[in-house]
């Protein structure tokens, strides 16, 4: 993202404090110099950068566990454009969090995120039976609503307990210990940065109506060229039903030849094509580019092509 120059940098994140969002974006270096701006949920966050509160801001895009978030999806499929400038990723714990002095067996209502709830589900099961669910915009708001006396307990990152005057009464409780999830910080459209040699690219494909075969065109367009899908996940327009996009993020920069041509094609064949950013890949994987894909590869044969056409010899 493109940092302002005469003044501190203002970054959202949805919060309150304590979330995992919260944790993440203290991981980027630019937060360290940043003012951070906490939100209540993913839709006020990503406008905070919309309407010019924020320079950037840190929102969930996929779990490990849950798979991705709908709300971070559809904000960057729909609405004002805007780029993914870095990812990070961040290890998901849960802990139990009550107030001091609460038991076990004190527990009548417990408050969390969907995403959290769906991560300790059998736990609940096993040691709560029976306790209500709250869902509620963040695990840190859920934690603060138990400081506030609304709930008895709240599943949230440990990292709150603290922050709210809570204690950890079971620690680790997620019903997978190796959870991930995935965050982006977006910003407002900017040209891509240079590649790095190992970056991932997002975008949005919109299907043109009454088009048969259309995943498999856009799969195609890739896989021609070399290009490895890391996700593609559908998502409806929202105009009426049956009518959807794909979000996609697949290997590569948008400077790398493969991915640049890859694009171009789809912008061919789809109704449209919405740009998301190329970025620094982050996942501790690393792109592979198959023989005859390369950037070299690519100019050696427009070269052929040139003289081909000029000469007719080649």
């Amino acid at each position: 993202m493109t940092i302002p120059s005469d003044r501190q940098p203002t970054l959202a994140f949805l919060g309150p404090e304590g979330t995992f969002a919260h944790a993440a974006l203290l991981t980027l270096p630019i937060a360290q110099t940043a003012v951070l701006l906490p939100m209540p949920n993913v839709t006020v966050a990503i406008d905070a950068v919309r309407d010019g509160r924020a320079d950037g801001t840190l929102v969930p895009l996929e779990n490990s566990v849950e798979g991705a978030v709908p709300a971070t999806l559809d904000e960057l499929s729909g609405g004002e454009q805007l780029r993914i400038a870095e990812e990070t990723y961040l290890p998901v714990i849960f802990d139990l969090l009550v107030r001091p002095g609460t038991k076990l067996k004190d527990i009548r209502t417990v408050a969390t995120h969907p995403h959290a709830e769906a991560q300790t589900r059998r736990w609940l099961m096993a040691n709560l039976p029976g306790v209500g669910v709250a869902l509620v915009g963040s695990t840190a708001g859920g934690a603060k609503a138990v400081a506030e006396n609304r709930f008895d307990a709240a599943i949230a990152p440990p990292v709150a307990a603290g922050i709210y005057g809570l204690k950890s009464l079971e620690a680790d409780i997620a019903d997978n210990h190796a959870a991930v999830t995935r965050f982006v910080l977006l910003a407002r459209p900017d040209a891509p940065g240079i590649p790095t040699g190992n970056d991932r690219t997002s975008l949005v494909a919109y299907l043109r109506e009454d088009h048969s075969g259309a995943l498999l065109e856009i799969l195609s367009e890739f896989a021609s060229r070399g290009v490895n899908l890391t996700r593609i996940e559908s998502r409806p327009t929202k105009e009426r039903i049956g009518v959807y996009c794909f979000s996609i993020d697949c290997e590569g920069h948008i400077a790398d030849e493969r991915v640049g041509d890859a694009l171009a094609a789809l912008r061919r064949i789809c109704a449209d094509v919405r740009f998301l950013g190329s970025y620094p890949r982050r996942d501790g994987q690393m792109d592979v580019v198959v023989s005859g894909r390369s950037n070299q590869d690519f100019h050696q044969s427009r070269n052929w092509l040139a003289e081909l056409r000029a000469s007719g010899r080649g």
